[in-house]
């Protein structure tokens, strides 16, 4: 294990320099076993109990995830909603919570109706907006804020340490969606988080064959105990074999990451010039309104996420995505491969996507050929 403060992209190359013990390998094995033999004397020394909870694989997975983001634990579990569910199913029914209007849909759309018929007070704001993030908020009352930032898919920005201060004014815990900028970009622990959550599929991953999530803390207490335990409870485990395919993954992230960054900036500055694209959403355009916020608390790119709102309206957005051959009509982010997306037709009823928004996840390859194939599907929607 290294010992020297290496940076983050040697942490991640090297998975922290690991060798295994028993062979001498550089990458480490897949350990498969579900239950560990007792002791003679009926107990269990090693540490392992059970694979429910028990895995060398995820310890390992942790490990990295933890040293990337500057946590003193860390847990994966067996997707991103699992993971973010699991900090709302550790609070009692009746609490009181602030979430972002615009944010991940499917955990948008969980909080406002399972959670709230299981008993959690759910309340929405623009957490963009500090004023009214302030006025949420409920000294003695709120007992944690959710944000998400850059925020999917308008990549609004939230200012994570003020945030952290009006939270814990309250008495509340800040928790950070971090998923879009990954620990390369953004380690929200350091500037006042309690909590940071990624869907582990996207980024951390990287190649979009693995369904994960990831928690990191920065203070394993009692209420860190809770998620633990209900991983274990509820059954919300990562595999042996997910969990070696996302260390695999994450070796690779320094370099994807700056690889998607770069040509997302130069897309962003292209298509804001294009005669077929309304706006361009990417923080790190100086006409994003978050922009000043991307600067302090993005280092080394803004991300290889962004959106594009066509003129003409949803008709022209839903034509474009069709229009395209290299970009792949696909749900998710962060993968290799560059991805595009209505996301209006995806969220259905109640969505606060635009419809004429497309979601863009830029992948590794060469930026010249996704403008290319993007411009020409704009061109052949708008005749």
């Amino acid at each position: 294990m290294m010992k020297t403060p290496w940076s983050l992209r040697t942490l991640a190359a090297q998975a922290l320099g690991r060798i295994d013990a028993a062979t001498r390998g550089l990458v480490p094995p897949i350990h498969v076993t579900t239950t560990f033999l007792r002791d003679p004397d009926n107990q269990y020394r090693s540490g392992n109990i059970y694979g429910r909870a028990d895995n060398e694989t995820v310890r390992e997975a942790e490990a990295v995830i933890a040293a990337l983001e500057g946590a003193e634990a860390a847990m994966v579990l067996g997707s991103g909603m699992s993971a973010a569910t699991a900090v709302f199913l550790a609070l009692a029914p009746g609490e009181h919570v602030v979430v972002p209007r615009v944010m991940y849909w499917a955990l948008r759309n969980w909080l406002l109706t399972d959670a709230v018929h299981w008993g959690l007070n759910v309340e929405t704001v623009d957490t963009s907006d500090l004023d009214a993030l302030r006025a949420a908020v409920r000294p003695g009352k709120t007992t944690l804020v959710w944000l998400e930032t850059p925020a999917n898919p308008l990549w609004t920005l939230t200012d994570i340490a003020a945030a952290a201060e009006i939270a814990h004014a309250a008495g509340a815990r800040l928790v950070v969606d971090s998923t879009c900028a990954t620990p390369l970009l953004t380690r929200p622990l350091s500037l006042g988080a309690d909590i940071v959550m990624h869907a582990a599929t996207k980024y951390l991953n990287g190649h979009s064959d693995v369904i994960a999530g990831a928690l990191a803390t920065a203070t394993p207490d009692a209420f860190w105990a809770r998620i633990e335990r209900n991983r274990s409870m509820l059954g919300q485990i990562l595999g042996p074999l997910e969990a070696f395919l996302l260390l695999r993954g994450m070796r690779t992230l320094p370099v994807r990451v700056q690889a998607a960054c770069t040509s997302a900036m130069e897309l962003a500055t292209r298509f804001a010039n294009h005669p077929d694209v309304a706006t361009v959403l990417y923080p790190g355009l100086p006409s994003h309104p978050g922009h000043d916020i991307a600067r302090r608390q993005m280092q080394g790119g803004f991300g290889g996420m962004l959106s594009l709102r066509v003129r003409g309206g949803e008709a022209a957005a839903v034509a474009t995505a069709a229009g395209v051959e290299l970009w792949k009509r696909a749900t998710s982010l962060g993968g290799v491969e560059s991805l595009i997306e209505h996301r209006a037709s995806i969220e259905g009823s109640g969505s606060p996507c635009p419809p004429d928004l497309l979601r863009l996840s830029v992948g590794i390859e060469d930026p010249s050929d996704l403008y290319a194939d993007l411009d020409q599907a704009l061109r052949q929607a708008h005749p």
